[in-house]
């Protein structure tokens, strides 16, 4: 169902890649999957790379945010076998590298809520905090980490 949706909307998602660094993608406790943060890194490069409000425009940042959704998922999928498993996203957190005295944080995490709103329906609604930093890994605009309610059959 959610892998047709994807199809209807006219998205692929990425292949999960491994962890640079020290942590898991993904750890799933009692039905709740927390999703490491995600960067938009496509074979190995982040597109829109600075700060929002600097280098980058609110609409470049969206399009990041939109490929962190993506990548989140695909590590999801990985980890529970199909994302007819999500029962809710609980809470995103998006931290958007910002210029000093950018302050739109907010609308450049739009873009992530209604994605996955579009994707998932009423079980993509969620939580959200969005956060101006000084710097992210890899000069990336956007990194975005994930709380998703599963199945617990599906993720253990």
């Amino acid at each position: 169902m959610i892998e047709q949706r994807l199809k209807e909307l006219g998205l692929v998602l990425p292949e999960p890649t491994p962890p640079l660094y020290e942590y898991v993608p993904v750890v799933i406790h009692r039905g709740v999957a927390y999703i490491s943060g995600q960067v938009p890194r496509i074979d190995g490069v982040v597109p829109f790379a600075g700060k929002v409000g600097q280098d980058v425009t609110i609409e470049q940042a969206q399009q990041s945010a939109k490929l962190s959704v993506l990548k989140g998922l695909s590590c999801l999928k990985a980890a529970i076998g199909s994302l007819d498993n999500v029962e809710q996203v609980l809470k995103i957190t998006g931290y958007v590298q910002s210029a000093p005295g950018f302050s739109q944080q907010s609308k450049v995490l739009d873009a992530a809520s209604e994605l996955l709103e579009q994707i998932f329906g009423e079980k993509g609604r969620h939580t959200r905090t969005a956060i101006g930093a000084a710097e992210l890994p890899s000069n990336t605009s956007v990194e975005i980490d994930f709380v998703i309610a599963v199945k617990e059959e599906g993720g253990q």
